[in-house]
């Protein structure tokens, strides 16, 4: 599976946690606005105090002001609606055994409404609603493993973390029927207003931003990075939080950030939980350059990145330094990026090396050893990290074989036990608001390695699969 797994959110039983269990208020969102849209056409029944009190009709001033104030408001209509088939194979040593081997068959879907609702220059309210259906016999598998192993909730390497809103400020997200077998679930992925200027901007609520310069890794990036294989990347899971950004003169800006959090446990606001960043960035000449400086999960974190031209290549990089409760720990993140034509096709290469000081040591996967390194396991948790080893290499080539059809094999390999994971990927277009994604999975290593499966600790099983299959249509609007 490509996409991020759904679990059913938990329920807090905290009078303060804000939840949104309602069907209605989702639906409220875009009622409100598609009816303050149909309004706008009419006089407002406000105006009326505006009204000459001698004929009872609006004023020719009142009707200038309230004609050039809704004059400024702008609204725009879109989503997305996909539809996604999957194939997992499972062999007899995978965690899956308990539970009956062979081939999975899922099909997802995912419907998302967006609106952009702009007033003039000055202000922009953002919300996107989602409707999620996964389903199929790797979910009820996964289900099924439950009730033998209540602790199991997967494995997030290299795919990532559940996607749910217990550890978020608002609780925006909706089971509307769980089955075995099935979940269906709404949820509100952004609800944000932004507020313009001429210096920036200011924006609050639920939304998505991305920092650093890694291309399949990314350390810097602290809101919710995209897993290294997801190929997936339209939409990033958003989060409950304040961010602006201030305009320098000299082309330069300054970047901060605040996300609030609640404990996923006790559903309570805790500011221990919450993450606080400022990054400066840079522009001189053909270089731009990042600096960092956060605060999150109760550390300290500092990093350093930036890019440039070289020839016809372009080179990124960031190093970060966390301060952790067992001292400081180090992720660094290099890439070229190069572009060329090849027997008449365009083609564009990139390969990338990952460091990432939170990983095992002389490989050691088994449970054991993985409970001891808590900084590792919250961070795999939370969806920050999606490796347990130290040193790895990536990269892939996009091949345009046609002007619709683009084909994409990627590698990524753990260097210190060398096992990998080799990803084929295609995207055709269907037309100018469809196209199909497909991409095949192939772990490669022993069992024990990082891609050959390292030991679930449930019997002599190990988190592997044989390799996967993932196809996806999907419709823009």
């Amino acid at each position: 599976m490509m996409n991020r797994r759904i679990n059913s959110p938990r329920t807090h039983t905290d009078g303060h946690r804000l939840l949104l269990s309602s069907q209605t208020f989702f639906i409220f969102i875009f009622v409100f606005i598609g009816i303050f849209e149909l309004q706008l056409t009419d006089q407002p029944t406000w105006a009326s105090s505006l009204d000459d009190s001698t004929t009872g009709k609006p004023s020719q001033d009142a009707q200038f002001r309230i004609g050039s104030w809704l004059d400024q408001i702008d609204m725009h209509w879109g989503g997305r609606l996909k539809a996604i088939g999957s194939a997992t194979f499972a062999r007899d040593d995978t965690i899956f055994e308990p539970v009956g081997n062979g081939t999975y068959l899922d099909l997802d879907t995912n419907m998302r409404f967006n609106n952009d609702t702009f007033f003039g220059n000055w202000g922009h309210l953002e919300t996107q609603y989602e409707a999620i259906l996964n389903g199929g016999e790797a979910y009820k598998k996964g289900q099924e493993l439950r009730k033998i192993f209540p602790n199991f909730e997967g494995s997030t390497l290299f795919f990532g973390a559940p996607l749910n809103d217990d550890a978020r400020f608002m609780d925006l997200t909706h089971t509307v029927k769980e089955e075995d077998s099935y979940i269906l679930l709404q949820r509100l992925d952004r609800l944000n207003f932004t507020f313009k200027s001429s210096w920036g901007f200011v924006r609050i609520g639920r939304q998505a931003i991305t920092w650093g310069n890694g291309l399949i890794f990314n350390p810097m990036d602290l809101f919710n990075p995209f897993p290294p294989a997801d190929i997936q990347r339209d939409y990033k899971v958003g989060d409950d939080m304040i961010y602006g950004q201030y305009l320098l003169a000299n082309g330069s800006d300054i970047q901060a950030a605040h996300v609030f959090r609640r404990d996923a446990l006790t559903g309570d606001a805790d500011s221990s939980f919450a993450t606080t960043a400022v990054k400066y960035h840079a522009v001189s000449g053909g270089s731009e350059y990042d600096l960092l400086l956060a605060r999150s999960y109760d550390e300290t974190i500092v990093g350093a990145g930036g890019n440039r031209n070289i020839g016809g290549a372009v080179w990124r990089g960031d190093i970060v330094i966390s301060d952790t409760d067992s001292g400081s720990k180090t992720q660094l993140v290099t890439n070229l990026s190069y572009s060329w034509v090849l027997a008449g096709r365009n083609m564009s290469g990139i390969v990338e090396y990952y460091f990432n000081g939170f990983g095992q040591r002389r490989n050691r996967y088994d449970p054991g050893s993985l409970a001891q390194n808590l900084n590792l396991i919250r961070r795999l948790q939370r969806g920050e990290i999606f490796t347990i080893g130290r040193n790895y290499l990536a990269g892939g080539v996009l091949v345009e074989m046609s002007p619709l059809w683009t084909l994409t094999p990627n590698l990524f390999t753990n260097l210190d036990d060398g096992s990998a994971l080799f990803q084929l990927t295609t995207r055709y277009s269907l037309g100018d608001n469809s196209e199909l994604l497909a991409a095949l999975n192939v772990p490669m290593g022993p069992s024990g390695t990082e891609f050959g499966g390292i030991d679930s600790s449930q019997g002599d099983t190990y988190y592997s699969t044989d390799l996967s299959l993932f196809v996806q249509f999907a419709w823009y609007f």
